[in-house]
């Protein structure tokens, strides 16, 4: 199975953090599944890091990319087709971010690991 993590779920992941689910870990766990994080989520971590609103286990040069990849999540780039898929969304949820994972969930494929539960008004597979 193809996950995109939401930007809370990977830094539940990285920090052991028991507010990700149970289901969420194993399923990021399951070497039979391929994890991904979206260019969406570093850039959230970087904006909300610089603002002081979000407390990163690494410094956000060493995290992004490099401590993401080295755990073997692929990053996933923003693509043209998001973006159509982006503009093409009604709005049943507001956060940028998340519409844009949304968004690229539908583009491509993936079931998305988060707790948001905004995400189901769209028909995005998801765990957590």
């Amino acid at each position: 199975m193809k996950l995109l993590l939401d930007t809370h779920a990977v830094l539940w992941f990285l920090e052991d953090d028991p507010k990700l689910s149970d289901a969420a870990r194993r399923a990021v766990e399951d070497e039979g599944n391929e994890c991904w994080v979206s260019t969406a989520s570093g850039w959230e971590m970087a904006i909300k890091s610089q603002l002081g609103k979000l407390r990163l286990p690494l410094a956000f040069e060493g995290l992004f990319p490099d401590a993401l990849e080295s755990l073997g999540f692929s990053i996933l780039p923003i693509q043209p087709r998001h973006l159509h898929r982006y503009h093409a969304l009604p709005l049943h949820h507001r956060d940028p971010f998340d519409r844009l994972l949304v968004a690229q969930a539908l583009a491509d494929g993936f079931t998305v690991v988060g707790c948001d539960a905004a995400f189901d008004a769209y028909g995005v597979g998801r765990i957590w």
